[in-house]
């Protein structure tokens, strides 16, 4: 199958395939978006992060028809194979198409995620031929690095109560609900006292870890699990001087390992006998999850300076006492976390420690609740809270007037319809927030290898969800007066 590019969505996708619109770098497609508005006198705003806003009235007969919103963002993963000299911000995208009818970047990510929708909306915008009620076109920034883009946006803009979000995909499927979330970070400032004691590293290592979305297959924690080894010793009466405690790489991944460098005037066996016992319990309870775990106590290490006890004790304290891992599950959605938190690094810098914790739910009252359990105990502990990059939920609603719609069609060209529920963020919840009253799904055409070198569109696929797209926003629903 050829890259047709008389195909209205194909030719956008292709011209915005010569724009570098990485992450952060979308000034330029964003200007061009803006010029495609003003060529077509089309109402348009440009905002401060480069999102952009495009309306387009009703056509002849639509003027008391539903608005509608279609919304992509404009941002994509910079990935490349290793030994390639693309450079995301200069480069246009090397287009190329397999025997088997698929589009590919040459050793770079395609930016089908979300270049489909972006292209798409193009599309209809440039068409005079479709009838259609109002429609606001939202191309958003920054997607891919936490929503910020579309967290910039504002209610009083927002002129309908549908929505379809094009930062979906496999044609006959739809999202019905997403999590929001924020970060939370936790300081403990450090006053630092000389050490005289013996010193020694507890490592805790070989869990599995994985992305934090799949938190509810209840895989160990390393950062949590030496709190608790180190809280263990203490209940004993062994004594622990905190000098660093350090683990995970992400907020949104579980952590696989972690270490807390301390000094002890305690024996070494029984230090080394206490931690046995301790690993012993902990890898009988994670030994379906995390049968791999390790624990091991290395003994003389160089250690010339530990933190106040104060601050220690408080470092230690939190990693155990937080909350952490699943909270709830959906009553509703076979199988869908509703509630998590993932305390995901602990870093032990110069001046502080540094605890960083994700709070993921689809609704904003339990994701507030935890926001103020780790505050309260950052308080009563003596530490430093914020809060970070806090965004709304999108939760499951049983009515949707725009799922019975893309059903319908979806059936009406042979297809199955499906929906699911995730327990990641999505801009839809941002849009939710801004507009309660939002009725939202996700739609996109089948593509694979999001956000690797491997990624693909399905060009079927791509020309058929098109046609999908037209038959939705020119469905004709009629204006509710409220």
């Amino acid at each position: 199958m050829e890259f047709d590019l008389t195909k209205p969505h194909c030719y956008w996708f292709n011209e915005i395939s010569k724009i570098p619109h990485p992450s952060r770098h979308e000034k330029a497609i964003s200007d061009f978006i803006v010029e495609f508005a003003k060529e077509r006198g089309l109402a348009w705003k440009q905002d401060h992060v480069w999102n952009v806003i495009v309306e387009k009235p009703a056509s002849a007969g639509y003027e008391d028809a539903e608005p509608i919103i279609l919304q992509a963002h404009t941002d994509m993963v910079p990935a490349k194979v290793d030994g390639s000299d693309h450079n995301f911000e200069t480069d246009p995208l090397k287009l190329y198409v397999d025997d088997e009818g698929w589009l590919h970047a040459e050793g770079t990510t395609l930016g089908d995620d979300d270049g489909h929708g972006v292209a798409y909306m193009l599309a209809i915008l440039d068409d005079d031929e479709l009838p259609h009620p109002l429609i606001q076109c939202y191309f958003t920034t920054m997607e891919e690095i936490g929503l910020l883009g579309a967290m910039e946006l504002k209610a009083e803009d927002i002129k309908a109560d549908r929505m379809i979000s094009l930062d979906g995909g496999g044609e006959t499927s739809t999202a019905i609900s997403s999590a929001g979330g924020c970060s939370v970070y936790v300081h403990g400032d450090i006053c630092w006292k000389e050490n005289t004691l013996p010193g020694y590293e507890l490592t805790v290592s070989g869990l599995k870890g994985g992305h934090s979305g799949g938190i509810d297959k209840e895989k160990g924690n390393a950062i949590t699990i030496a709190a608790r080894i180190i809280e263990e010793l203490r209940n004993k009466g062994l004594d622990v001087h905190i000098s660093a405690f350090s683990g995970g790489e992400k907020d949104n991944a579980i952590p696989r390992t972690a270490s807390v460098v301390f000094a002890s005037a305690a024996d070494a066996q029984k230090l080394q006998e206490a931690v046995s016992t301790s690993f012993g319990n902990i890898r009988t309870e994670l030994e379906f999850s995390d049968p791999d775990v390790a624990v091991t106590l290395n003994k003389e290490i160089p250690l010339y300076r530990t933190m106040h006890d104060e601050l220690g004790n408080a470092v230690i304290d939190y990693a155990y006492l937080a909350p952490n891992g699943f909270q709830h599950k959906s009553m509703v959605i076979e199988g869908l976390t509703v509630t998590s938190l993932n305390l995901g690094v602990v870093t032990t810098g110069e001046n502080e420690v540094l605890f960083d914790t994700l709070i993921r739910s689809a609704m904003d009252s339990a994701s507030d609740d935890l926001n103020d359990k780790l505050h309260k105990l950052a308080d009563i502990l003596g530490l430093r809270y914020e809060l970070a990059g806090k965004y709304s939920g999108w939760n499951y609603e049983p009515e949707s007037p725009m799922r019975d719609l893309m059903k319908e069609i979806v059936v009406k060209y042979g297809g199955t319809y499906e929906q699911f529920a995730v327990h990641g963020g999505c801009e839809c919840g941002v849009f939710k927030a801004l507009n309660p009253k939002l009725d939202i799904l996700t739609f996109g055409p089948i593509g694979t290898g999001a956000h690797t070198p491997e990624e693909k569109l399905n060009l079927a696929s791509f020309d058929r969800s098109y046609e999908m797209l037209k038959e939705m926003v020119s469905r004709y629903v009629k204006k509710v007066n409220v």
